[in-house]
């Protein structure tokens, strides 16, 4: 009932939230990538040289993020969230219109910087800045349009596809990001909170400080994080970019191990309410430290699996981590740093990730070129994020006492 009645005063406020999450699916790689053998027929390009691009675009997107994500604190999302979505709908017809093997980077980057990058990140600044006490909710329902877009977008194009020219479908995508612009613009007619940028009403960090992006970058705790910003968003990427070669590898047929995707998207949805609700419950810090160890099993298990069965349990458990990341790791720029410059701080993360999105399917693609297995990636794979877990809880347990109200006793 608690949900129920969480949904109905703020249905309008989560609705626009999970309208940009589903909306930045058209710059996700799960979307991008349904194209990729056609884009590759049409320009004549080698799997290197598509990967190469696309790291590229997607390197420079997270460039960009450095400076465009802070202007979350300078406008409200009625005003920035149309113009971002205008953006990726254009970077859509790029796609659909573009014959020039030259401009492809630019239009990659087009797709990630305002898809991936922008149209997400208003999201989940928005929830963060809005609600303070119901943060992990709030959340947990907005990010729900990443797994509906997730599981929504791949099947239906991939469907459309046997019937209609590729090129097309992204004019249909451009057209679906359009319409969502007045649907933005009448859930948010008012803002849930007109003085979001008043003084008064932002929660502080450590310390009770507002603390500005220089002075975030300037303390340990940030860096301690950034291999755990870096790790799913690259290797996550990068499984599911490889898919492919992975199902040769254990001598799968592809659409067999392309069946078990939709486990994970349930999974991740599951990991998204579960952990929303525990962070209103307990906090960030008293999670934080935990989430990324579910991922040393996925790759263990993704390393050594003899059968589908064995990778369906190890797409449960980055499903867990998944969804966990999409509340916890959210919340914790604002419970920790505030929320005055919640923007910028929270920009660079992005473009963390982003770029960790960008080196991940480079990366492992460079190593099977010079003959390192998948499966010998993945377990070193499983190692690195025992190592992110270490960082986690040294750097939470280290500063956690400085947040008002936050115990770990």
């Amino acid at each position: 009932m608690e949900w129920l009645r969480f949904l109905r005063q703020n249905g309008l406020w989560l609705g626009a939230g999970g309208l940009l999450t589903f909306l930045s699916g058209f710059g996700q790689t799960f979307f991008i990538a349904i194209f990729a053998g056609e884009i590759r027929e049409d320009f004549g390009l080698t799997n290197g040289q598509w990967g190469g691009i696309y790291t590229l675009g997607t390197a420079c997107s997270a460039v960009l993020m450095v400076w465009a994500g802070g202007l979350t604190d300078r406008f409200r999302v009625r005003r920035l969230g149309p113009v971002v979505l205008v953006g990726l709908a254009l970077a859509c017809l790029a796609m659909a219109f573009n014959t020039s093997v030259l401009l492809l980077p630019l239009v990659i980057f087009a797709l990630r910087f305002f898809g991936q990058g922008m149209t997400s990140h208003i999201a989940v600044v928005a929830m963060s800045r809005w609600f303070v006490a119901t943060r992990g909710r709030a959340l947990a329902i907005a990010t729900l349009g990443f797994s509906v877009a997730e599981a929504v977008l791949p099947l239906t194009f991939v469907a459309l596809m046997a019937r209609v020219d590729w090129r097309w479908l992204w004019v249909a995508g451009a057209v679906v990001v359009l319409c969502g612009v007045p649907m933005l613009l009448a859930a948010l007619r008012h803002e849930r909170t007109p003085q979001s940028l008043a003084t008064q009403e932002r929660s502080a960090g450590m310390r009770g400080e507002q603390w500005t992006r220089g002075a975030a970058l300037g303390h340990p705790l940030f860096w301690l994080l950034v291999p755990a910003l870096l790790g799913p968003p690259a290797f996550g990427t990068a499984f599911f970019f490889h898919q492919v070669h992975f199902a040769a590898v254990k001598g799968w047929e592809h659409v067999a191990l392309v069946a078990l995707f939709p486990v994970y998207t349930l999974s991740a949805v599951g990991a998204m309410i579960l952990s929303g609700w525990a962070l209103d419950r307990w906090g960030t810090a008293r999670l934080m430290p935990w989430i990324q160890l579910p991922m040393v099993v996925a790759f263990a298990v993704f390393a050594g699996a003899g059968s589908l069965g064995a990778v369906a349990a190890g797409l449960v458990a980055m499903a867990m981590t998944t969804g966990a990341n999409a509340t916890l790791m959210n919340a914790f720029w604002a419970e920790f740093y505030g929320t005055a410059h919640l923007g910028a701080i929270k920009a660079m993360a992005a473009a963390v990730m982003v770029l960790g999105s960008a080196l991940g399917p480079g990366i492992t693609g460079a190593l099977i070129d010079l003959g390192v297995g998948i499966e010998a990636q993945y377990g070193a794979v499983a190692g690195y994020f025992l190592g992110t877990t270490v960082c986690l809880w040294m750097g939470i347990r280290r500063y956690a006492g400085s947040v008002a109200g936050t115990s770990l006793g």
